[in-house]
């Protein structure tokens, strides 16, 4: 693991330590335990507001948090109440789960030291959809920190990111550095799917900030391996597509009917065959399809759920306007209506070399890192919309990759058999990430607070 000095460049005194590495695993084991996917973090977001009260914060929550009209793909109000519920027996606040009803979710908290840049960390807080397994091997199940939320389990590391969060917390919440400027902690729902940044930039919550850093725990890299600036992460969009026909009797009377569950099949067979574009790369992919009530039913309904994606904003929006054709044609050869449902949008953006060179100087520092450039990540990540909203207003944005390989992996290593990959059911890292990336966030503010960074001469933060 990093060797954590625990000092800033240029400066001989150490970090507050208000945390341990043990605090911080069981930070993530007990959150990996209760995992609750986009719009329900309802047990998730109290965990994190209670303790950043208890640290002296005053964080904002519920409507103060997204904008309730820019969600995307929010569950239906069943699935709400459940998770709502579940919550509550689980023990969290009444009056914290009233002010998080209809999938509220979220947190983001201010500390300042007076006038100066504003420094934005985001962490997001989601699990996924996915069984986790119940192999003998498991280290979760093993070591008994599995969830126990039937069919949801974290499979991306968003636990551990919530416990390096409360970790940066109370590292900074009594530092006794000269710091000048503003630490906004963003605590956010719903990256999965990318349906979640989008409500916070529409909030406001990124109008004044300066620099704005993310980070994400990395299985294939190993403990140590460190990317200061992420970037290339591909613009997508996620649709819903709605077919509707008419139920018939598919032996007495076929003419009657007009078959959604064609009209969606043809739609998926023709998505996938839609060419690419030679000015980079493109996707589209169909992954669900839903159709039918009996085997002897016309089905009047079907689903399609679908993405694209597209190295850049404007060759996504291409394979989004093919795709809507494509779509629209099926539902006419059936004779069925069809409605597009937009359920999450991310753009694409790149770190700043000059702050990624910036959290390098921090990571030698703090820690045994070892650096490395990645500039095409692939994937999409709707931390993008925060990035690109503040490159917009002058300010710099970095995406920062931690190496976590449970099993020793490296970033240049052929053979990645072992590696525990994200969204699979067997994911799991290797938790000695979460001193090391407490330490370096950390550092970065003190350092960027401490010293100069753009538009550190800023007056028009309260103090």
């Amino acid at each position: 693991m990093p060797g954590l000095r625990g000092v800033i460049r240029g400066s001989q005194e150490p970090l507050e330590r208000d945390w341990t590495e043990a605090s911080l695993i069981a930070d993530r084991r007990d959150l990996h335990r209760h995992p609750e996917t986009g719009w329900t973090e309802f047990r998730t977001t109290a965990i994190v507001v209670e303790r950043l009260r208890a640290l002296g914060y005053s964080p904002l929550l519920g409507a103060d948090v997204c904008q309730a009209a820019s969600r995307r793909g929010v569950p239906d109000p069943e699935a709400l109440d459940a998770a709502w519920s579940r919550a509550r027996a689980e023990g969290v606040d009444g009056d914290l789960l009233e002010t998080m009803r209809g999938g509220m979710t979220g947190a983001v908290a201010l500390r300042r030291w007076g006038r100066g840049p504003v420094v934005a960390l985001r962490f997001d807080m989601d699990a996924l959809d996915l069984m986790e397994s119940e192999a003998a091997t498991h280290r979760p199940l093993r070591e008994g920190f599995a969830s126990v939320h039937k069919g949801i389990c974290h499979a991306c590391g968003h636990d551990g990111h919530v416990a390096i969060g409360l970790g940066v917390a109370h590292a900074l919440a009594r530092s006794k550095h000269s710091l000048q400027g503003t630490l906004k902690l963003i605590f956010q729902p719903a990256e999965e799917g990318v349906r979640g940044a989008r409500s916070i930039v529409e909030a406001g919550h990124l109008d004044d900030v300066d620099i704005v850093v993310g980070c994400h725990v990395l299985t294939g890299w190993a403990l140590g391996e460190l990317a200061p600036g992420l970037g290339g992460y591909a613009a997508t969009r996620k649709l819903d597509v709605l077919f509707r026909g008419e139920a018939a009797h598919a032996g007495g009377m076929p003419e009657g009917g007009r078959n959604a569950l064609l009209a969606a099949a043809t739609a998926a067979v023709h998505l996938h065959a839609l060419p690419r574009h030679h000015a980079g790369f493109t996707r589209v992919h169909v992954g669900r399809l839903t159709a039918g009530s009996g085997r002897n039913v016309i089905p009047e309904q079907a689903l399609l759920v679908a993405e694209v994606r597209g190295e850049t904003m404007e060759l996504c929006a291409f394979m989004a306007e093919r795709a809507l054709a494509v779509v629209t044609a099926a539902a006419s050869m059936y004779g069925c209506t069809v409605e597009v449902r937009p359920m999450g949008e991310a753009g694409t953006a790149r770190s700043d070399p000059d702050l990624a060179r910036r959290i390098e100087h921090v990571a030698s520092a703090v820690g045994d890192f070892h650096c490395f450039a990645v500039d095409a990540v692939g994937g999409s990540e709707d931390f993008t919309e925060m990035m690109l909203h503040v490159q917009e207003r002058g300010g710099m944005a970095a995406y920062v990759g931690l190496g976590a390989d449970l099993t020793g992996v490296h970033r240049d290593d052929a053979d990645r058999s072992r590696v525990l990959a994200a969204h699979t059911s067997t994911f799991d890292f290797d938790e000695r990430v979460l001193g090391g990336a407490v330490s370096l966030l950390s550092g970065l503010v003190v350092d960027v607070l401490g010293g100069v960074s753009p538009r550190s001469e800023r007056s028009d933060v309260d103090t």
